[in-house]
């Protein structure tokens, strides 16, 4: 939930008063926002959603809606939208097909009745918030990829995600939302604890967290699922024990069954013990399992009042039979939690362990910019971190199933995610290619890149580990076929020397980056 520093932000719900009989908040209206990807991949329709909440308390009608959409030039475009809203949650589209690609600014404006009164806005009816204009980027080319990957977002809440402040996007509009973008599947992670909870009341216990968990797989289970569909799978963040008692965060990919988590749901105040350990959590599993966001910078409340810690080397129980696959350290965007949860993956790579680095966004719905309850009862908040899709995990598939050649599986992305070559990246392509011949060990790393991304690369830095003596060095160091100012299209050949393992990482012109896992080379 919202409440202090270091939480992330997501649609906002207004409407719940923690039983007082005031705040600022409240209105007797649905919440209305204009929401739209932040970026359209060329082949794909942009669509322009209309997001109503809680419109069962509140029914309403919109009328019309106005487009002023800023781009080389400014266009108008009235729209008739006539649609009473009645349900619990509503997501209605409006087709924005004639967009060329280029960069867009959009200033929706809507006029809605209810309660017998009539109310025009412009991009949210959201109390004490000012209104942003929807960026949307339409490509001019497809995002570059590494041949036979495939591309996701691998955190990411839907409409199951909702309590006092906060809910997300039904999965049909992340579905669609994700091929929008580009990318080829979605690991939905909806909170563990908020399962546990009932919709009409989200401090009240349900009987049992099942039948929510397996609503959700029922409606992902129900999606369409042709060649070019996103795969999208039905998985938990779970709330668990670290080795200290606190709760951290760590996200299961599709588990066989819902996995208990309710440490720091703030629903209990001050109880707030975990319910199980991590190891505990990965012993009920076989599923691929990740570190979430580990040093997710938080306030001294925050810690407090929920009790969640960091990450630690013991945590990640990589001796035992099934312990943590990959590290979630790029979290929307790169800040001191990303800073942080770099040099923790580095210093695991130093040990002898191939973790995974994993890129995600934790978005809630907040499919171009992200809206959040500031203080509860009192104030909202804006931001354009934590969008869906933005932030995506790149995994090398097996080669009997390539993305794009048959429709991407459950089972295949498990093998993928066995293995050790990923990047990860909001923007360019970078892999690597190891060349396994005993005489003489290479590893080519690929950067690609395009105009939509910044064109070339300011840098493209390559670091490896030695091996000493069959110790591993203290350090990295850089190697020297690192380059600068380099073309969008580059390729590089390391030889391996007495290297144990090298990694690349990369930024374009304009500020898109990349990183890819370790390629073990002893």
């Amino acid at each position: 939930m919202s409440f202090f520093p270091g939480e992330k932000l997501r649609y906002a719900e207004t409407h719940f008063k923690f039983k007082l009989p005031w705040s600022l908040l409240y209105r007797p209206w649905p919440e209305i926002i204009f929401d739209m990807p932040f970026q359209v991949v060329p082949g794909q329709t942009p669509v322009l959603w209309i997001v109503v909440r809680d419109a069962d308390k509140f029914p309403a009608v919109m009328e019309s809606v106005e487009l002023r959409i800023y781009g080389k030039t400014e266009e108008r475009k009235s729209v008739r939208i006539d649609a009473k809203m009645e349900q619990a949650i509503d997501f209605l589209q409006i087709s924005l097909a004639d967009l060329k690609p280029g960069t867009y600014k959009i200033f929706p404006k809507a006029t809605v009745s209810c309660n017998g009164q009539k109310k025009t806005f412009t991009r949210w009816n959201l109390p004490r918030l000012k209104p942003k204009p929807i960026t949307v980027q339409i490509l001019s080319e497809v995002p570059p990829k590494a041949p036979g990957f495939a591309a996701g977002e691998m955190h990411c809440h839907t409409y199951y995600s909702k309590d006092h402040v906060e809910y997300g996007a039904s999965p049909a509009v992340l579905q669609k939302a994700a091929k929008d973008v580009g990318l080829d599947f979605v690991s939905c992670t909806d909170h563990a604890y908020d399962f546990a909870f009932t919709d009409e009341d989200y401090t009240k216990e349900a009987e049992s967290p099942v039948p929510r968990f397996q609503g959700l797989r029922d409606e992902i289970a129900k999606l369409p699922m042709e060649s070019d569909d996103p795969l999208m799978l039905a998985g938990e963040e779970v709330s668990a024990g670290n080795s200290k008692g606190e709760n951290v965060h760590m996200t299961v990919m599709a588990p066989e069954a819902y996995l208990p988590g309710l440490g720091d749901c703030g629903r209990y105040w001050l109880d707030n013990k975990p319910t199980r350990k991590v190891t505990q959590i990965l012993e009920a599993t076989k599923a691929h399992c990740f570190a979430a966001h580990p040093f997710q910078q938080m306030g001294l409340l925050e810690k407090f009042i929920f009790r969640r810690g960091y990450w630690k080397h013991e945590d990640l129980n990589l001796e035992k039979k099934h312990g943590i696959r990959g590290i979630q350290f790029w979290n929307g965007i790169r800040d001191e939690g990303f800073k942080l949860g770099r040099e923790f993956w580095i210093n695991e790579l130093g040990k002898g362990n191939y973790l995974l680095p994993i890129g995600g966004n934790d978005a809630h719905g907040d499919l171009n910019d992200t809206t959040a309850v500031a203080t509860p009862l009192v104030s909202l908040k804006h931001s354009r971190e934590h969008v869906f899709g933005k932030v995506r995990t790149v995994v090398r598939l097996p080669q009997d199933s390539v993305a794009g050649q048959s429709p991407l599986t459950q089972d295949s992305l498990n093998k993928a995610f066995d293995g050790d070559n990923c990047y990860i990246t909001d923007g360019p392509a970078l892999w690597w290619e190891r060349n396994d011949d005993e005489r003489e060990k290479t590893v080519t790393f690929r950067a690609r890149s395009n105009s939509d991304f910044g064109g070339g690369f300011r840098y493209i830095r390559i670091f490896g580990r030695r091996s000493l003596g069959g110790k591993l060095a203290r350090d990295e160091e850089v190697c020297m076929e690192s380059q600068v100012a380099a073309r969008q299209s580059t390729d590089i050949t390391v030889h391996a020397d007495n290297f144990a393992y090298l990694r690349a990482e990369c930024e374009t012109g304009d500020g898109h980056f990349a990183m890819t896992s370790a390629a073990k080379l002893d």
